[in-house]
């Protein structure tokens, strides 16, 4: 396009002011309007982001009503950062007025919801995908690449993710806190190193006797997948001391070795032949756009007729009937088949 592309962002919480702020700082996107159901929020983020520079006051229409926004500045795109619950109702008004959508996880809060936005997205033409902003990382990028290139077909997969956040707020009272907030970014990745569709799981969780969490903050779980291949995650998020990283400790096996990365650092391998072992190390490249800028990326250049993104729709369904079918198997302790269609 000649012109810069007009966006609106929905909710100004703490992440709806990050995505802002990226909006605000790009060249090819002009942040036209901003949305959030309480006004005094909304009119002080605002103010926040002129205060650095990126946007001059005035130049963003402020909004509590987010059809009469869209009324006001007919966007090109929206940024749907508003909270889970919310999620179906602005992105289905976004998508009946054909305006292309990318949404913060998850992408609704049943199945049944976000297979209302898919349909939205294919009758209307639409495009809608889900920032699963974790899978853009440079590191993940080149375990991936280490896996493809020296050991092939991965069947068996492994994250470890634990943590102590004392977050505060809605994550302290939420029911099942880690499987719903934290545990789809890794559960999506799970599926990205795989290539293969989730079939079935089983889950436990449970809440230690010292967490601070009202909801089960630790959870084990093994998923079945479509090439026969097993993906076991174990995390917690009262977990204080030797913490992992936020994108976990991965190990990543076939029948020629493994892979391992910390989340941190570049991801090594032990390649195993018949005549020894070789030690490999993933090359990072570090030009990959990194967490939501590279979510943004994508779903920019998907506009301009590039490839689907990685969290388009069709396939971030998978994720999150991932996740909502191990909620379901904590509580009623049996194996849950994975569906999403």
């Amino acid at each position: 396009m000649s012109r810069a592309r007009t966006a609106l962002v929905v909710g100004a919480g703490a992440m709806g002011r990050r995505w802002a702020d990226v909006v605000a700082r790009r060249d090819d996107l002009v942040l036209a309007a901003w949305v959030d159901t309480t006004r005094d929020v909304v009119e002080a983020a605002a103010a926040d982001l002129s205060a650095t520079g990126n946007l001059q006051a005035g130049d963003v229409l402020v909004e509590d009503d987010l059809e009469r926004a869209l009324d006001a500045v007919s966007p090109d795109l929206v940024v749907d950062v508003t909270v889970p619950e919310a999620h179906l109702p602005v992105t289905l008004a976004c998508l009946e007025r054909r305006i292309p959508v990318l949404g913060e996880k998850p992408m609704t809060t049943t199945v049944d919801e976000a297979r209302r936005l898919v349909e939205a997205s294919e009758r209307t033409g639409t495009l809608f995908a889900v920032s699963q902003s974790r899978r853009y990382n440079a590191e993940l990028f080149a375990l991936r690449r280490l896996v493809e290139e020296h050991l092939g077909h991965p069947e068996i997969v492994s994250c470890w993710f634990y943590r102590a956040p004392h977050f505060g707020g809605f994550r302290d009272a939420m029911p099942s806190p880690l499987l719903l907030d934290m545990a789809i970014h890794a559960f999506d990745v799970a599926r990205w190193l795989v290539g293969s569709d989730p079939v079935a799981v089983y889950c436990d969780e449970h809440n230690p006797s010292w967490s601070w969490y009202r909801g089960a903050a630790s959870a084990t779980a093994v998923f079945e997948m479509s090439g026969g291949e097993r993906f076991s995650y174990a995390g917690s998020w009262c977990a204080p001391g030797e913490e992992t990283s936020w994108e976990g400790l991965w190990r990543v096996t076939s029948g020629a070795g493994t892979a391992s990365w910390d989340g941190g650092s570049s991801p090594t391998a032990e390649v195993v032949t018949g005549t020894g072992t070789t030690r490999r190390t993933g090359e990072v490249d570090r030009s990959v756009p990194q967490g939501i800028e590279g979510a943004l990326d994508e779903f920019v250049a998907a506009l301009d007729g590039g490839p689907a993104p990685m969290g388009e729709c069709h396939e971030n369904l998978k994720s999150l009937a991932m996740t909502l079918a191990a909620v379901e198997s904590a509580a009623t302790r049996r194996r849950i088949a994975v569906r999403w269609t």
